[in-house]
């Protein structure tokens, strides 16, 4: 039996998915800075509220010490006021079964480090203390996301990865590799294990009785580009093992010249296994957030 899709928050752009997009599944919106991924990514988690109970979780991957204004945008567009759990918090076993403690919208995973993002940029010394940042930030992360799949949560919005030459030398990229696939796409009850480790069987009843189904759990992946105009989007070539390669479905957003005027418009480059309208779509981001233009 095939599960609900998940509505976007864009009429226009559900209707250009046959519905929505597909829980359990990969999903890459790619575009330059400022041409509306966050506000994409905020009325997809926004949209949970109604269809799954629970808002979606943003997970911000930015290392240059600033976010990407999602608590601004949350206020001004749904005035919802995002609840940020600190990587640098120390993890409380004691909370983690009541929502009202262990629920939060907000995670920086690498706030104020101001570091570059590519392996050539660093010496090998630079590149191994990178790995032990992030292992050091890792049982917080776990934390921050198996507390919100027990209560609820649906949706993951993962932003802040910066464009590179090449995404294989990219650390963000390694880290989102690790985030996606060893606690979005693992059951319940190995993230579990790797949370609580020798305290595990402990909590083995509570974690029976919040267990969820992670093929539930939609992924926005926001991935910014080095390409403003759509036409380069369009174009852009995939690298084997590049994370476009194993996304379920890819949204394209850049700008457009239509005579003397630049306007912006998105494109859906792939939809995996599903009907799809493949046109050009001019939109607007307007005080409710993106409206498309057809």
């Amino acid at each position: 039996m095939s599960k609900p899709r998940q509505q976007t928050g864009i009429p226009q752009l559900d209707d250009m998915l046959a519905g929505g997009l597909l829980p359990g599944k990969l999903t890459v919106v790619l575009g330059a800075t400022g041409i509306g991924k966050t506000q994409l990514g905020l009325q997809y988690a926004r949209t949970g509220l109604s269809q799954e109970g629970q808002t979606g979780i943003l997970f911000d991957m930015a290392t240059r010490g600033d976010s990407q204004s999602h608590s601004e945008y949350a206020e001004r567009l749904f005035q919802w006021n995002l609840t940020e759990q600190s990587v640098d918090t120390p993890f409380n076993v004691e909370t983690i079964w009541d929502e009202k403690q262990a629920r939060k919208d907000y995670q920086h995973l690498f706030r104020q480090s101001g570091r570059r993002v590519t392996r050539r940029d660093m010496e090998l010394d630079e590149w191994k203390e990178w790995k032990l940042v992030f292992v050091k930030k890792l049982d917080a992360a776990i934390a921050y996301f198996y507390s919100n799949f027990v209560h609820g949560v649906r949706r993951t919005i993962i932003d802040g990865i910066e464009p590179t030459e090449r995404p294989s030398e990219s650390f963000q990229f390694h880290a989102f590799e690790y985030v996606y696939h060893q606690i979005l796409r693992k059951e319940y009850d190995w993230v579990a294990r790797d949370l609580f480790r020798a305290q595990f069987r402990n909590n083995q009843e509570q974690v029976e009785h919040h267990r969820y189904d992670f093929q539930d759990i939609g992924c926005l992946l926001l991935l910014t580009t080095h390409e403003v105009m759509l036409d380069d989007l369009i174009q852009r070539p995939i690298e084997s093992g590049d994370v476009l390669s194993n996304a379920n479905t890819i949204i394209l957003m850049g700008k457009i010249r239509e005579g003397n005027q630049m306007s912006r418009a998105l494109h859906i480059a792939k939809h995996r296994g599903s009907a799809v309208d493949e046109s050009l779509v001019p939109y607007e981001i307007r005080e409710s957030g993106i409206q498309l233009l057809r």
